[in-house]
């Protein structure tokens, strides 16, 4: 064990990564009960409870491309604390029912404050974690987010089962104030250059004044639209995996199938984050690919429950370690002063990949039916590593050539 590397785990680590943790938490529980309680509290149609879940998605996207323009001149840790207590506000106005379309405006203003509040965490996490470690940490940090993928939808569906909506706002709020109440133990340290984010800069000019670069950060764009396509391969499993079951009859195996999702990136994140601090993302990227892509035709041609779980673990081991790798990589390609719009537009391309894929995937398979749809979605995954390779992997092996290269000369 090295002992010279710096202090990964610290408080402060510790507590944007519970903060992260719960904020992701309190929404993928809301998720799988949310459109039920509009069902039954106001008689809402089939469309209308699905507009009640998706427009959360669309406060999400509205709340990131804000805070990512604005976080470097509100600061870091104000837009948190802003976050959390708009997150907690609207967490309680679900108790208050003045129809649906009070409803929906506050799902609407909740996603903007989950928006604001994990742009904001994932900012703060690149800033506090050192430099020599950063994919490891991005890796741990990101293991918050997964682990609430997990567990929220788990206790979502058992508290629907078991207990009142009022119940579970009542968790929900509990669970927003105590992220409100950690975030005070929180020191974010002042980061210098940070005035250099005012300055102007070259960009694709949207209008007078404007230009992509001031909600987009063009040097993470690359490697965010990678995770915007595998997003969007990924999103068949999350919208689709009840149907293919049904079908399959493999329903009781499908309950866990994300639990097991959920344990290959947890039993894989330490080594991976270590090893591509070590040997760089490309390390990590390739296999990964070729892991999500053996899980997805593995999926395809699922008849028995282990090959369906074996497919979700596989699935955790590809896109698990695609995701925390890509963060890392977008946070590195920038200067720090630009990390909160780097942050901000990978998330927006991997949510937009989410939100965009059951809706195009699902136009498909009336044609593919869902077997060949993964089969089509394994085989696209297998040419997503020359795509990365022109993007990012050339550059990173060239690097790699010439640190060898200053070395040895």
């Amino acid at each position: 064990m090295n002992l010279s590397k710096p202090k990964l785990w610290t408080k402060d680590f510790i507590i944007v990564s519970s903060i992260n943790f719960f904020i992701a938490f309190i929404f993928y529980l809301l998720l799988v009960t949310i459109a039920v309680y509009a069902v039954d509290a106001y008689h809402a149609d089939t469309s209308q409870a699905g507009l009640v879940t998706g427009i959360f998605i669309i406060g999400i996207l509205c709340g990131r491309l804000f805070t990512g323009r604005s976080i470097e001149t509100i600061g870091r840790r104000r837009t948190l604390f802003i976050g959390l207590i708009l997150y907690s506000l609207t967490t309680f106005l679900y108790f208050v029912e003045l129809g649906l379309a009070f409803l929906l405006i506050n799902r609407f203003i909740h996603g903007v404050a989950m928006g604001m509040a994990s742009t904001a965490t994932g900012t703060i996490v690149a800033q506090i974690i050192p430099a020599e470690r950063k994919g490891e940490g991005i890796g741990y940090f990101s293991m918050s987010s997964t682990l609430a993928t997990a567990i929220g939808p788990f206790i979502g569906l058992f508290m629907s089962q078991h207990t009142s909506f009022q119940t579970i706002f009542s968790f929900c709020l509990t669970l927003g104030v105590f992220a409100l109440i950690t975030a005070f133990f929180l020191h974010v340290p002042p980061l210098p250059g940070a005035a250099e984010n005012a300055a102007a800069g070259k960009g694709f000019k949207l209008g007078k004044g404007f230009k992509l670069s001031d909600f987009l950060e063009p040097k993470a764009m690359p490697i965010s639209f990678i995770v915007l396509l595998c997003a969007w391969c990924y999103s068949g499993v999350l919208s689709f995996i009840s149907f293919y079951a049904i079908e399959l009859d493999l329903v009781k195996s499908a309950s866990f199938f994300f639990i097991v999702y959920a344990s290959a990136v947890l039993l894989s994140r330490p080594f991976t984050g270590r090893l591509m601090d070590m040997k760089g993302a490309n390390f990590i990227m390739y296999p990964a690919f070729v892991f999500l892509a053996a899980g997805m035709l593995l999926l395809s041609a699922a008849e028995t429950g282990f090959t369906l779980l074996s497919a979700g673990f596989l699935i955790g081991l590809g896109f698990g370690n695609i995701q925390s790798s890509s963060q890392a990589i977008a946070v590195k390609l920038t200067p720090p002063h630009r990390m909160g719009m780097a942050t901000s537009t990978f998330f927006i391309l991997m949510d937009a990949g989410f939100g965009l894929g059951p809706y195009l995937l699902g136009l498909f398979i009336p044609c593919t039916g869902y077997g060949n749809m993964y089969v089509l979605l394994g085989m696209f995954i297998l040419m997503m590593p020359v795509l990365y390779y022109f993007l990012y992997g050339r550059k990173e092996r060239a690097e790699k050539k010439e640190a060898k290269a200053s070395a040895s000369g």
